[in-house]
Formats: C-alpha cells, sequence, structure tokens
C-alpha cells in the first residue's frame, strides 16, 4: 500500500476507533493485537495485513468496506490482493460490499469467520479455486458461483493457476446477527 494510502487508512481507522469511545488499548486487545502496531497504522505507518484489518472492522463493528473504503488501492498480503469495489448505502438493509479478490498460484488463505449470518458470495471470473468453509471447501473454475456461510473460518486455495473472483458479502442486520 503506498504511502497516502496508508495516512488516508489510519486517519479514517482512528476516526472509527474514536467514535466508538475505544482507547487503543481496547480496540487492540479486541482485536488482538499489539498496541504498538494498532498506534503505527493509524499514524499511516506499518504494513497491515488482510487479516488484521478484518479483525480490526469486526471489532469496530464496521464491514471491512467500510473501514478500508477510503482507499482506492487494494490491500494485499501473501499472494492475494482485495479491491473494494462497491458497498451499499442504504439504512435498514443488510449491508452488502464487493470485491475483486486475486489469488496468485498456489496461495492458501484462511480467513476467520465474520460476523453472525454473514453470506459471501464467490464468482470465479478467470482460473480455478478450492473455497468455502474449512472442511467443506468446492472447486469452482471460471464462470461459477458458490454462495456459504461466512461466519465461521473458510479457506481461499489455488493450485499452480491464479484465480479472480467477484466476492459479495453479505452481512446480517444487528437484530438478526443479534437474534
Amino acid at each position: 500500500m503506498d504511502e497516502i494510502s496508508l495516512e488516508t487508512l489510519g486517519r479514517h481507522l482512528q476516526a472509527l476507533r474514536q467514535a466508538r469511545g475505544l482507547s487503543l488499548s481496547q480496540l487492540a486487545g479486541q482485536a488482538a493485537i499489539a498496541k504498538s502496531n494498532l498506534s503505527r497504522l493509524e499514524q499511516g505507518n506499518g504494513n497491515p495485513t488482510i487479516d488484521t484489518l478484518w479483525r480490526l472492522a469486526r471489532q469496530l463493528r464496521v464491514p471491512f468496506g467500510t473501514l478500508i473504503a477510503p482507499i482506492a488501492t487494494s490491500v494485499e498480503d501473501s499472494g492475494v490482493s482485495v479491491q473494494l469495489i462497491e458497498q451499499s448505502q442504504g439504512r435498514g438493509e443488510p449491508a452488502v460490499d464487493a470485491y475483486l479478490m486475486r489469488c496468485a498460484p498456489h496461495t492458501c488463505r484462511r480467513a476467520e469467520g465474520h460476523a453472525s449470518g454473514t453470506r459471501e458470495t464467490l464468482q470465479v471470473i478467470e482460473g480455478w479455486i478450492a473455497a468455502g468453509p474449512t472442511g467443506a471447501e468446492r472447486q469452482l473454475a471460471a464462470g461459477e458461483l458458490f454462495t456459504f456461510r461466512a461466519d465461521r473460518p473458510h479457506d481461499y486455495r489455488t493450485s499452480d493457476v491464479a484465480a479472480t473472483l467477484l466476492v459479495t458479502i453479505v452481512y446480517a442486520r444487528e437484530d438478526e446477527s443479534n437474534g
């Protein structure tokens, strides 16, 4: 991520944290990251992983897309590139994020479960990938679509061919995820 994107992300992360009345220590503890790492991120330094950003978004109770929306660049980590394409802006509707995801050959990525009730839909644009809930992954080729519950750990795995996916994440509304 370039310097301007890191600074923009840091300011946005800090604003979200402060709006929720959380200290650096509180958010760092809840997201299971070092307070010094969170401080560096808020200052526009460091190189956050996708997992770190997901954990922060979850603890801030915002969709991942809300956290990274101010930056126009992709987030890259260990052979995986994720770029926000669009996110819903409606009130009273479930939040929906759409991403372009690219996985390099020989990539194995395990994602933590998202908030309760979250659903994820993958549409393979190019290549093939084994993806879905850990232990129940499906082999997907270009043109195929797969929707699964994403509130438990799930995997994305390529072999010797890269994969490009359209990923849509639908977060449950607060009243649905707490009931």
